[in-house]
Parts: C-alpha cells; structure tokens; sequence
C-alpha cells in the first residue's frame, strides 16, 4: 500500500479556498482548482517508490493485476479527483469510444499537433464521468424539455431571443434543440453579446430559476455559452449525491466542490464558456441532441457498508464508506488495484493514518483493511 501525494491544478475557475479547508491548511491565494489521483501523464501521483506511472509501468500485473491488465492493458484507466469550482467551467461534450478512435486517427492522419490549441482529440479513448457532492454542487446536466427550455428564454422578454423560443415550440424534439445550438453557436459574435448582454440583465432582475444564468453571464460576459447553457437542466447537488455524464451528454460544473473519476482521457468538445476553440461541426456531430433527466445518483448501501454509485463503465467503480465512531475494521482487499481517498474524519488504511484528503494506491490483491472515524471513497475498475 503506497501513500500518495498528488499535485493540485491552478486552473483559473478553481476555488481558492476549498480544497486547502478540506486538507486543513492555510490558502494560498490562488485558485486550486483538481488535485489529481492516478497514473494519469499529465501530473502522476508521487509515492515512495517513485511516480505511480512508474511504479506500474515497473510491473503491471503485480499492482493493477492480470484480469485488469487484460480488460484495459498495463495502465490504470481512471483518475480520480478532488474538484473545487470557484467559477463555472466550460460547458463541455466527451466522445463515446468509436468516436474517440475515429477522431484520434483521423486528426493523427492530417498532421494535427496534439499540441495544437484547435485539435479536438488528445487520444482514443472516451471519457465518461461522474462527480459526487461533497459540498452543496450546482451544475447543468442534459438538455432539457424544449417546452421548459423555451418558457426560460420567452420570460426573459429579449426580442432577440424570439426566434428560439419559436423554434423550441414548433419542431420536434431533437430538432429544436439542434437547431437552436447551432443557431447560438454560429451567430454573429457582436449580436450574440447584445443579446447575452441583455438576457443576463433579465435574469438578474427575475431570480429564481434564472439566477444561475446570471452568474455564469457574470463570469463569462458576452459569451454565446450563457444562452447555451439555458438548454441544459440545472442541478444542484446535496452531499453525497452525485452526477454521471456519458457520452453525448452536454454539461458544465458550476460551484462546489466534489470527488470526480473519470476514465483516463483529455477529450472534450466545448459548447461556450471558454476562451478555447470551439469547433461548433464536430461538436454538432457528437452531441445527443434529446432531453433527459439529469438522473441524480444516491449510493447503493451494501451490507458490508460499502455505498456503491452504480454507473454503466468499466474502467471505474467508485463506492464511499462512511465509518461510524466505534465501529468494526473493514476489509477492502480486491484482485483490482484501488485508490482510497479519505474525505472526513481520520481512518485508518494498512499502516497509513489519513485524514481529509489523504490517499493510498492498493495494489491488487494487496491486504486492505481499514477502520477509524470518517468518510473513505474507494475507486477501482470493473474486469
């Protein structure tokens, strides 16, 4: 069992004081928006016996084990995160697997940097997610009915706006929502800011259902997202809930902070509310355009107290064990490598105390048990 130190990512929308409360430090003053768990290239977690990556890569079936090895090849196939969202972060679509290859060879094949601010895929692998509320966790989720997407636009009373609110009543379903993204997307950037101009104004002034909008608008003024994001269903979490998001599926975090795991990739197809290209074709090609219930996720409790969020993905499982005061020891022991993450309380893992934001890499098959007073979540993979 290897402690983990993991890096934290300044990114510009993170909370600049969330994540130092959780581990009990002083903040910095800066945003510190992901700390990172994982083998993942970009900010490998470090142990003793050198990065996680390293240790693997040193032998891969003795850490992540022969059925893992054969589903998923010598590489952990998630990372987990702690995420703390200051400001709203771009409303995003990830690629189902096909789509991933596809995009990745066809890009490999035109000579695209994968450096290169406008290439949309990193690598060949799909991306879905899920996030579990540690704090109260506002985000959009899905598209809503157009019926109720319309009536959000039509209170605004922006003349503008009118042509969508016509659209989202008269066409089926998947065509309204089509037809207004693309509409909103490829609009002439100096009246699209008119417009979000206006509309944020509106939606500060009426509250209520509007009042995310006018935040996201404050944070990204002018930004055709904003009107975007209107299509979408508001979430907000409470602690311990949790959102999964698939392919296909638009979506965007707004505040709060939360455990993230996601399969191991970068590819992400952004709709607005970023500075960063937006390749509206390819976006169009990848979004399922249809309305859905945001479909919030409560765990499964099992009889060993284990609390599953049951999700349709292999290369993650995460459950959470909430370990009374007094209560007996655990054992996690599994013949799949895991990542435990402490998030309240102090528990005990092996020989490793943690307390809130500390972690350990079990290797599989490695003897796992753990007791104490907290909160544990538990990440490992499906074979």
């Amino acid at each position: 069992m290897d402690r983990l130190d993991n890096t934290i990512r300044p990114y510009a929308w993170g909370s600049t004081t969330a994540i130092a409360e959780l581990l009990g430090v002083e903040p910095t003053g800066e945003p510190q928006a992901e700390m990172w768990l994982g083998a993942h290239p970009g900010a490998p977690s470090r142990t003793d016996r050198g990065t996680l990556a390293e240790v693997i890569d040193t032998d891969p079936e003795r850490e992540l084990g022969a059925a893992s090895v054969a589903k998923f090849g010598p590489r952990l196939p998630f990372l987990l995160k702690l995420l703390a969202a200051g400001a709203p972060l771009s409303l995003q679509v990830h690629p189902d697997l096909e789509q991933a290859k596809a995009g990745y060879a066809d890009e490999e094949r035109r000579g695209v940097p994968v450096t290169a601010p406008h290439r949309n895929y990193k690598d060949a692998n799909h991306k879905p997610e899920l996030v579990c509320a540690l704090t109260d966790f506002d985000g959009l989720c899905g598209f809503r009915d157009p019926r109720h997407a319309a009536e959000l636009l039509d209170a605004l009373g922006v003349d503008s706006l009118k042509p969508y609110v016509d659209l989202l009543r008269a066409r089926p379903e998947d065509a309204a929502l089509r037809e207004v993204l693309t509409a909103i997307l490829t609009a002439d950037r100096d009246e699209m800011a008119h417009t979000v101009t206006e509309a944020a104004a509106a939606c500060e002034r009426l509250g209520g259902d509007h009042a995310p909008y006018a935040e996201i608008a404050h944070h990204y003024p002018g930004d055709p997202g904003v009107i975007a994001a209107m299509l979408l269903n508001h979430v907000r979490l409470q602690p311990g809930e949790a959102l999964y998001l698939g392919a296909g599926v638009p979506h965007a975090y707004l505040n709060g902070l939360g455990v993230e795991i996601m399969a191991n990739s970068d590819n992400v197809l952004r709709c607005g509310l970023t500075p960063k290209h937006v390749d509206v074709p390819e976006l169009l090609r990848i979004v399922r355009f249809e309305p859905r219930d945001p479909g919030v996720l409560r765990p499964e409790a099992a009889p060993d107290g284990e609390e599953l969020y049951e999700t349709p993905t292999d290369e993650f499982r995460l459950s959470r064990y909430v370990l009374p005061a007094g209560g007996t020891t655990h054992d996690l022991t599994l013949a799949t490598p895991q990542i435990l993450l402490c998030t309240a309380g102090s528990v005990r893992a092996g020989e490793h105390e943690l307390s809130p934001g500390a972690s350990v890499f079990v290797p599989a098959g490695e003897k796992a048990e753990v007791s104490g007073t907290g909160t544990l979540f538990r990440a490992t993979v499906v074979v």
